[in-house]
């Protein structure tokens, strides 16, 4: 995260539109994508609110994702030839993770979620820093007649998440029995909103999308359905999703890393005729990257986290992009970017370098612990 530390700094930040919601649950808040979002609760923290959502069900506010609403004659074509996977192996009503990657070099500008409505309509949620710049791809991209719209503040997203999810929105009147990456529209607190079956921490779950003015009515109908629902921080969603292996965009993936190096390669459709980067990544697919995304355990008592570098004897051989202290396991656990040559196969016990000190890390395949999505 990027550290704000002026006044005026503070006040070029968004907010979310339940920003007054969580200052009432004592949240401590944090820049993230140039949104003041909450990190963790008073009375929760991190390894409750972690907690809840691998045993029970915790919300988190994500509004400050963002949204592109892609529209006209064509669209989920032209949108097809621009991102990554294939719009064409799903429906209207299911959703998609694809990614936007530069059309020179295959690295990845972002990684998104496409919910697509029909062939003249997609909604597209990008991570909040980027949100501006894919949007200024695509519309530069776009042929007459499809428009791209910036909607990133005119909707709010809110993702309850956990075990007990279905049950929490079922008593709502929500629908819940749509499969993963699906969506539907239904009415909670007499406000329209979208349900999707995904989510970004490896158990059962859902996203909310609503209108923004209408985010605190939601939220107040869902925690006033249940006395054990629990209000969740971006630090509990960091450390579920490094559990699942998942990649945070601007660590594991980025400009500079391809989808290939960073094992993200099945969100590719790698026979389509058309999408941004197919060239270099075909190219480099054959070829063979030189580093690709790998999980660490640690087996020494220590915590790696990102740029920490990672050693095979003398030699660095790769650098930690994401690293914290699993809740879950009682462990450090790590992603890494980690050379293809020479070949280290899974459970070779790697070094660290934690500040100086060299920890044990044995090589491990993500995800580190049981996905519970479906």
């Amino acid at each position: 995260m990027t550290e704000v530390t002026s006044d005026a700094a503070e006040t070029r930040l968004r907010r979310s539109p339940l920003h007054e919601r969580h200052t009432a649950l004592g949240a401590k808040f944090a820049p993230f994508g140039g949104w003041q979002m909450p990190l963790e609760y008073a009375g929760g923290g991190v390894l409750k609110e972690h907690t809840a959502v691998r045993d029970g069900v915790g919300v988190f506010d994500v509004s400050h994702l963002g949204k592109i609403r892609v529209a006209g004659p064509g669209a989920a074509d032209f949108v097809n030839a621009c991102l990554t996977n294939d719009l064409g192996r799903i429906a209207p009503g299911q959703a998609q993770y694809t990614l936007c990657c530069d059309d020179a070099t295959g690295g990845v500008v972002d990684d998104i979620i496409a919910y697509l409505y029909a062939d003249d309509h997609v909604f597209l949620v990008p991570n909040a820093a980027n949100t501006a710049e894919v949007a200024r791809r695509l519309r530069a991209a776009a042929p007459e007649g499809v428009t791209v719209t910036d909607e990133h503040e005119a909707y709010a997203v809110l993702a309850v998440q956990g075990p007990r999810s279905a049950d929490l929105l079922g008593a709502l009147g929500l629908p819940t029995g749509h499969d993963y990456m699906s969506f539907s529209t239904a009415t909670l607190a007499g406000v329209e909103l979208t349900v999707c079956r995904t989510g970004y921490t490896g158990e059962l779950g859902y996203e909310l999308v609503v209108a923004s003015e209408h985010a605190v009515a939601v939220w107040d109908a869902i925690f006033a359905a249940a006395d054990d629902v629990r209000a969740c921080g971006l630090a509990a969603r960091d450390t579920l999703r490094t559990e699942m292996g998942y990649p945070l965009h601007g660590q594991d993936l980025s400009p500079e890393i391809t989808p290939v190096q960073g094992r993200s390669g099945w969100a590719v459709g790698w026979d389509k005729p058309a999408f941004w980067g197919r060239d270099a990544l075909r190219a480099e697919k054959a070829a063979g990257p030189a580093r690709t995304l790998r999980g660490l355990t640690a087996v020494d008592r220590a915590i790696p986290r990102p740029g920490m570098a990672v050693y095979a004897g003398d030699k660095q051989v790769g650098t930690v992009t994401s690293g914290t202290f699993s809740p879950t396991l009682k462990h450090g656990i790590a992603l890494a970017l980690v050379d293809t040559d020479p070949k280290l196969p899974d459970g070779e016990v790697l070094e660290v370098d934690i500040r100086g000190r060299r920890a044990r890390m044995r090589l491990t395949r993500p995800p580190f612990v049981q996905p519970s999505v479906r």
